[in-house]
């Protein structure tokens, strides 16, 4: 620390997350399970990634998004998780003041541009349900590229924006953030200089990269239930609901615990609550993704058994030529 010979306050050089510091006597079980559920997000997003990738029969415009979505689900997994799992290993809580902004500045454009790609999504099975005719027209390969290069760029321009303000302001006092993880409200309550500005342009940016992306969704999904009950047939409305119920599922839980969180984020009586619902859509909702995108969807788990299958095959041609060669000689 710093001091300041003309102002009486220390100048914070770096922050310590408090996070789950009330809970040690499970630290060593709360970091198995984190592990767990890291090794789990990083499998089950990296194989839908592959299973994408590899099967052609799975390059049509939902399973591009949906291959976007498991690749940033990857990077916004590992800018929270690794640094809880050190921090209940090495039992190390403490953080630079820039390497805490460089955090925030990584979450923030990786949950913006989570907003723009499930509206993307939303957009997408409005198509495929409600415009069935125009489908490969309205949704073809260059207007999916414009829709997910749009959402990366503007969320990276949009979170360039905030950073800066951010990196002009001061911290001094206390370096203590009620939190696993550094949240822009949090680190803006330890700032010494004037936040109103910074406060300003978060609420315009944050309406900006999340309502419309929101109303989308919700306008989206409207006409596709309304489209599903108008379907005569019992059959034809649940295939119609199978392949956009994961979507919604998903959806729901992330803005749903979001929106639980901002709501009570200057609640000191509900701190610990608070931690609670960061948990649902910080870590388990990069988790949830894979499981029900795979779970429940059958072009993935078809995709999946060709995989084993082949890799199957594989094996035992390997294990024919092993078995031939030791016999020959």
């Amino acid at each position: 620390m710093k001091k300041l010979e003309w102002r009486n306050e220390t100048i914070i050089t770096g922050f310590i997350l408090h996070g789950f510091g009330d809970l040690k006597e499970i630290h060593i079980l709360l970091f198995i399970l984190f592990l767990i559920i890291y090794i789990m997000t990083m499998a089950g997003n990296l194989l839908i990634i592959a299973l994408i990738v590899t099967d052609h029969h799975l390059y049509t415009p939902m399973y591009f998004f949906l291959g976007n979505l498991s690749c940033l689900e990857t990077c916004y997994s590992s800018t929270i998780l690794p640094r809880i799992l050190a921090s209940l290993l090495y039992e190390n809580y403490t953080v630079s003041v820039n390497g805490c902004i460089l955090q925030l500045w990584a979450f923030v454009f990786l949950a913006v541009t989570e907003c723009y790609l499930l509206a993307a999504m939303s957009y997408d099975r409005y198509l495929a349900i409600c415009r069935p005719l125009h489908y490969s027209t309205l949704m073809n390969f260059k207007i999916c590229v414009q829709l997910v290069l749009g959402s990366w760029i503007g969320s990276f321009v949009i979170d360039i924006i905030l950073l800066t303000f951010i990196s002009k302001l001061s911290f001094c006092g206390h370096n203590l953030i009620e939190h696993f993880f550094c949240d822009f409200i949090p680190m803006m309550n330890l700032a010494c200089s004037d936040t109103s500005q910074v406060k300003l342009v978060s609420a315009i940016l944050t309406s900006v990269s999340t309502l419309p992306p929101f109303f989308l969704t919700i306008v989206s999904y409207t006409y596709i239930i309304a489209a599903i009950l108008g379907i005569p047939s019992i059959v034809g409305r649940q295939k119609a609901f199978s392949t956009c119920s994961s979507h919604l599922i998903v959806v729901t839980i992330f803005y749903g615990s979001l929106t639980i969180v901002y709501l009570m984020q200057d609640s000191n009586e509900l701190k610990e609550l608070n931690k609670v619902f960061s948990v649902f859509y910080t870590i388990l909702t990069p988790l949830i993704n894979p499981l029900i995108y795979s779970l429940r969807n059958k072009e993935v788990r078809r995709a999946l058994r060709m995989c084993l299958s082949k890799k199957t095959s594989f094996f035992y041609v390997l294990f024919y030529f092993h078995m031939f060669y030791r016999r020959k000689n």
